[in-house]
């Protein structure tokens, strides 16, 4: 199967500091990720996954190296520029939700449209933009808990919450960082069924980072990682 690149990452380094101590973390990594399929990246805690993850979603920056979205170099790109890759071209998941907890769950999937519009755009077309939200929770089973706040859902709620948020703005690309990380196993695997449906039915294109060989295993392509680099990469399909 071919597949064009849509996000790569180029020679990457990060280290962080305490104190006096300099402390490396991604030395010299190299990835890419290609359109409809789920490519996993797999490690234990402290392989580098989530520091590498988080300069993906331009939310820190390399010491050294490029990252590129569809061909455009976006890691050293305008602070304005970033913020409307995040809110626009990509989505993101967390394994701890990050849902605001005054707003319902409507609401919350309606925050990624408010944020990136002007407040008269807003106001103009909120009917059609709540539409939308409700139409991303009955994407991912949860029209029925719309008018629900956080603290009255489940954390299998809350995630599908949350990636209903994610689709909101129909990126090009979701991040997924350790999505079933705090989830029952049978509620980590619902979780892990909608993802693939939303890559199967709809061509999503699906990051995820993961310490579970188990579910890394179900992803088109996996990179392992270790101390800050890919140590090896399998493929269950060919892309180029």
């Amino acid at each position: 199967m071919n597949s064009e690149s849509v996000l790569q990452a180029r020679d990457i380094f990060k280290s962080y500091h305490k104190d006096r101590i300099e402390v490396p973390v991604l030395r010299g990594l190299d990835v890419e990720v290609h359109a409809g399929i789920v490519t996993a990246l797999v490690g234990r805690s402290g392989s580098g996954k989530s520091t590498l993850m988080h300069l993906l979603a331009t939310l820190d920056q390399p010491d050294q190296g490029e990252i590129y979205f569809r061909g455009e170099r976006i890691d050293n790109a305008s602070r304005s520029r970033r913020d409307c890759y995040r809110n626009r071209d990509i989505g993101i998941i967390f394994q701890f939700y990050h849902l605001l907890p005054e707003l319902s769950a409507v609401e919350n999937v309606l925050a990624p449209t408010m944020i990136g519009q002007s407040v008269w755009n807003y106001f103009r077309t909120r009917k059609e933009a709540r539409r939308r939200a409700e139409a991303m929770l009955d994407r991912v089973g949860l029209l029925h808990r719309a008018s629900h706040r956080p603290t009255e859902m489940s954390g299998g709620e809350l995630q599908r919450a949350a990636i209903a948020r994610a689709l909101m703005t129909d990126p090009t690309l979701l991040l997924a960082d350790e999505p079933t990380g705090n989830l029952d196993t049978d509620t980590g695997r619902d979780i892990l069924k909608l993802l693939s449906e939303l890559n199967q039915c709809d061509g999503l294109t699906i990051l995820m980072i993961t310490h579970d060989d188990a579910i890394a295993e179900g992803a088109d392509v996996c990179h392992r990682m270790l101390d800050g680099k890919l140590e090896e990469t399998t493929a269950a399909l060919q892309v180029a």
